[in-house]
């Protein structure tokens, strides 16, 4: 199936009209803000009969109790809905996170109702204890092999990924005994499980060109193109440096990787497709073609999802399918233009985006074709300087609008059954962006920009007087609607669960756990290696440990590789590279791995910030006393739980060895966080029943689920149920 076209390009001169434009709908008030008040007026649902009983279970990532406190004293107005819940229930409690608190952990905990230890998800990044460089975490791949043909060519044999989760999802269960569940967006849901119902996944979903998603950048600005790549080196093969030409740019969109050839230019790998753009500057417009689809833009605008087809294969007999979105920033002086990540097409998916199967194209066929990567919002994005802070919030809104159109298509399905049961949603939108926006938010951020806080940003918040400087108090009220939209659809006898994988806190200064490491011998290069200049340094190369030639393993003790795992160089467990010429097997014995480890976390736990007088690193964890089940020694030696304002840095977490331990947060990342030690950032939990006295985990609702519609604990889940 293709998408259909939605805008026609006759002919350049057509521009001055732009009726077939497509322009990002601007946020408007919402109607469902004022369920509440229906409510308490009389206008409810009458109770509906069903087969089973209904559970909405509404899950906002990264919401914190105490920043949602503060919302509902601030804007009551502006938070009935969720007013009505807590008042309909008995408070807002905290939910406990994962260890570490992060969300494809926290996810998997509430998907199993186990443990690490027991679902074996330990962090978003995982380690080869082979080469010791960074592994995907969600996600397991068997290497096939190839048979080489004439030319660059070969025919790929063998080989498949599959799910690193262990444990059955709660919805399993479900399905077992009959009960439907529509399972919406769930993150570390990929590959996709099926259900007595739907199955999306969400967070973790790889785009069709990248891992996580990977936007280009388009400019004629030879300068602006040059500190792009000289800045960010890891996307340099989407920065473009575009000419102009008679009104005309011809340059191309790079797609996936070439399944069936190889060449020793790694540039070369990439599948493209010819991409044009004719500027019309009296009607301060262009026209972007690629393939068969045509989109005109003004300076500002974003298109809605085009499809675009990569060939694998000549003459068109294999192509891979995906559909992107293209935001025209400026005309003049220089053309400067963005491509969003190519997404897996929901209509034509190499690999299912749904259970059942047809059910992306199904709803792409009912609201529009939709972003299918995990990370919708496009946070590598403005980290990597391609958008800037207003126009990544625009974006976010339009990701927002199209989970306002997902959540009504899956209420009126479920509305309309007969047989009641499980429905599942998930909402990314204050996650993604607190991480981004909280310099605006925080003014003792030390990347806090005052000119941008103090900003208008009615026209995204829809209220009066708004700026940028309140952004994480406007992401809560987003929510509001959301839950006013439920209680429309629905009524109020459903019993609704809103709930949270962990909060959020500050992230002010950077941590580097490889540096500590080095500086304190536990971590050893080899005779004229050392870890990295200052970046300013003519001399500046990047260090990381997987690097061959650089640790000597044969006196390393420890190395850090994710965000929160330290592991030991552990005999008989970290192996030798058989590719390289020294042996890199562990020497850390059993007999010495739990005196080190505690040596290692007392002296972690006791570093003082000379800037600061706070302790970075709150606490530390053995795998081996908070984990449990089979996987446990997968998992890191110890979990490292830094205080609030504190994080491993992100080049750390990739296995970088930089200059300094601690250094200022000063861009190009997260700078508001959750990576930290899981009683500094609780979830929430909230229901319109009353909550079970005491401390509640995540792997606690996963067994409420299951006891609400009448199942059995099962004896790996050590939860309880939450809900009186």
């Amino acid at each position: 199936m293709t998408i259909p076209r939605w805008t026609v390009y006759p002919a350049l001169l057509v521009l001055g009209g732009f009726a077939v434009l497509a322009l990002p709908k601007e946020p408007e008030t919402d109607p469902y803000r004022g369920a509440a008040l229906r409510a308490a007026s009389g206008e409810e649902h009458a109770a509906k009969q069903t087969t089973h009983p209904r559970l909405v279970v509404l899950g906002i990532d990264g919401m914190d109790p105490d920043i949602l406190e503060e919302v509902m004293r601030l804007y009551p107005e502006r938070m009935q809905n969720f007013r009505w819940l807590i008042d309909q229930g008995d408070g807002i409690h905290s939910l406990g996170t994962s260890t570490p608190p992060q969300s494809p952990v926290a996810w998997s905990n509430f998907i199993t109702g186990l443990d690490p230890g027991g679902h074996g998800i330990f962090d978003f990044i995982h380690r080869d204890p082979m080469t010791r460089a960074p592994a995907p975490s969600t996600t397991k791949v068997e290497e096939g092999g190839e048979i080489d043909l004439p030319g660059p060519w070969f025919l790929p044999t063998g080989g498949e990924s599959s799910s690193n989760r262990s444990g059955k999802s709660f919805w399993t269960y479900l399905m077992e005994e009959g009960i439907p569940a529509d399972i919406w967006r769930m993150p570390a849901n990929f590959p996709v499980e099926p259900s007595e119902g739907l199955s999306f996944p969400g967070m973790m979903t790889p785009a069709l060109d990248s891992a996580y998603g990977e936007a280009a950048f388009y400019t004629t600005d030879a300068t602006r193109a040059t500190d792009l790549k000289d800045a960010h080196p890891s996307i340099a093969g989407k920065i473009n440096l575009i000419t102009e030409r008679g009104g005309v740019v011809e340059t191309n969109l790079r797609g996936p990787t070439q399944i069936f050839k190889h060449y020793e230019d790694h540039n070369k790998n990439y599948t493209r497709l010819p991409l044009s753009v004719y500027v019309d500057r009296k009607s301060n417009a262009a026209a972007f073609e690629v393939g068969s689809e045509r989109v005109i833009l003004q300076p500002g605008q974003w298109s809605e999802f085009i499809q675009v087809d990569f060939d694998m294969l000549p003459m068109g007999t294999m192509a891979l399918s995906g559909i992107c979105r293209f935001y025209l920033r400026s005309l003049d002086p220089e053309i400067e233009f963005y491509v969003s990540p190519i997404n897996l097409s929901p209509y034509s998916p190499p690999v299912p985006l749904s259970e059942p199967a047809d059910a992306s194209a199904k709803l792409a066929e009912a609201i529009g074709p939709y972003y299918t990567q995990g990370m919708a919002e496009d946070v590598n994005a403005l980290k990597n300087d391609i958008l800037d802070d207003e126009e990544f919030m625009r974006q976010v809104g339009i990701v927002y609008d199209e989970r306002c159109d997902m959540l009504d298509y899956a209420l009126d399905r479920y509305a309309q059954s007969t047989e009641g049961g499980l429905l599942f949603f998930y909402y990314s939108t204050v996650d993604l962006s607190c991480h981004m926006m909280w310099r605006e938010f925080d003014a003792s951020h030390p990347n806090h920009d005052a000119a941008l806080a103090a900003k208008d940003s009615s026209w995204w918040t829809q209220r009066a007087g708004s700026t940028w400087k309140d952004v994480v108090y406007d992401l809560y009220m987003k929510m509001d609607p959301v839950l006013g939209r439920i209680r429309e659809k629905l009524g109020d006898d459903v019993t609704y669960v809103v709930m949270s994988d962990h909060g959020f806190a500050p992230y002010r200064r950077k941590f580097s756990l490889n540096t500590w490491l080095y500086e304190n011998g536990y971590l050893v290069l080899h005779e004229g290696k050392s870890k990295e200049l200052p970046k300013g340094d003519p001399s500046y190369r990047s260090v990381n440990i997987f690097t061959p030639g650089v640790v000597d393993w044969s006196k390393t003790r420890a190395y850090g590789m994710g965000f929160n795992g330290l592991y030991l160089n552990l005999a008989g467990r970290e192996l030798d590279n058989p590719d390289t010429p020294e042996d890199e097997s562990g020497i850390v014995t059993e007999a010495e791995k739990d005196a080190l480890l505690r040596e290692i976390a007392e002296k972690l736990t006791s570093i003082v910030d000379d800037k600061t007088g706070l302790k970075p690193v709150l606490q530390c964890d053995l795998a081996t006393e908070v984990y449990h089940g089979a996987r446990v020694e997968e998992a890191p030696d110890m979990l490292v739980g830094f205080n609030a304002g504190y994080g491993n840095s992100d080049a750390a977490s990739t296995g970088r060895i930089t200059n300094a331990v601690l250094e200022d947060n000063l861009g190009g990342t997260f700078n508001g966080s959750h990576l930290m030690a899981p009683q500094v950032v609780s979830g929430i939990l909230i229901s319109n029943r009353p909550v079970v006295a005491g401390q509640h985990q995540l792997q606690d609702l996963t067994v409420e689920i299951l006891s609400f519609f009448g199942l059995e604990k099962p004896a790996a889940m050590k939860g309880h149920p939450v809900l009186e």
